[in-house]
């Protein structure tokens, strides 16, 4: 068979395996797979701070967070939340923030109580993050809250009561960007008024940037 032959074969046949794609009954490539509803869940955790958004059903005690803690957070955290070696304290800390040694607990520092539940979901315990369930993380972050003298011992943490514990280093968070370019309406189209904007200097043509064809040690300073 002559080598143009062969040529017109081999086209034939790349055309012939395209063709369904290019006419849309398959996908051109054909990689990856639709997520399931289960696989987005299971990605789809965050929890937002200002109102609890995104928390999910449950609930938790603080004395069921005691128990709780004691078997998987103590040892990192101490009984009470005061920390040991170099792990984070939990508990404690008010009035240190502007202190020479800050404690930025739970009770000194945080803004959202439900902040608490998402990280504690998503990060804790240490050496198996993501293990605990919902019930289990509502009952920790009551137990934490407790520690820290925020909410009463026979409080219940669940997707309504956590957004209403009040944080009281709140109020020093800043919510909104002052600048006022951050403040504006965004420009989408047009936005570039030329009357505004005058180059008076390039770099072009001035060889600011020394170049050198031969070997590395040329282009250290002498």
């Amino acid at each position: 068979m002559s080598r143009p032959l062969e040529a017109l074969l081999a086209v034939g046949a790349l055309l012939a395996l395209a063709s369904p794609a290019l006419a849309g009954d398959k996908p051109l490539y054909g990689y990856g797979t639709h997520p399931t509803q289960a696989q987005i869940d299971a990605w789809n955790i965050d929890v937002r701070g200002q109102d609890g958004l995104g928390l999910p059903a449950g609930k938790g005690s603080v004395d069921q967070g005691s128990e709780i803690f004691a078997e998987k957070c103590a040892a990192c955290h101490g009984t009470f939340g005061e920390g040991v070696d170099r792990w984070p304290k939990l508990a404690g800390g008010e009035g240190t923030l502007k202190a020479d040694r800050p404690e930025p607990t739970v009770g000194s520092y945080w803004p959202f109580a439900a902040t608490l539940y998402d990280y504690i979901g998503r990060a804790m315990p240490f050496p198996n993050p993501r293990s605990l369930t919902p019930d289990e993380v509502y009952a920790l972050t009551a137990y934490i809250l407790n520690l820290n003298n925020l909410v009463p011992g026979d409080f219940v943490a669940d997707k309504d009561s956590l957004p209403k514990v009040g944080m009281p280093n709140h109020d020093n968070f800043t919510w909104e960007d002052p600048r006022p370019d951050t403040r504006a309406e965004p420009c989408m189209s047009n936005c570039r008024d030329p009357k505004a904007v005058t180059i008076t200097s390039t770099a072009e043509g001035k060889t600011l940037t020394p170049r050198t064809t031969g070997p590395l040690d040329d282009m250290q300073p002498k």
